[in-house]
């Protein structure tokens, strides 16, 4: 009978660097942001599919609701 919030991927609004891709992966799996940064760089330079994914899930991954990021903002001031 409790809230039940389930965890959705979106683009970060707070740690944005081009398109807030790496930063919403990085909250979804609950890691440094820099990290997933690093390791998209490194796909992208090895050859793989780092760049194209990236503008890919730009598109297609929405961007954090406004109500979500002050919820979360009024959570981390507590």
């Amino acid at each position: 009978m409790g809230i039940n919030i389930r965890k959705r991927l979106y683009r970060s609004r707070r740690d944005q660097r081009i398109a807030g891709v790496c930063g919403g992966i990085g909250e979804y799996l609950g890691v440094d942001p820099t990290i997933v940064r690093i390791l998209w760089v490194l796909l992208a330079l090895a050859g793989g599919p780092g760049v194209l994914l990236y503008f890919v899930m730009a598109v297609v991954v929405p961007e954090e609701p406004e109500y979500v990021q002050a919820t979360v903002e009024k959570v981390k001031n507590e």
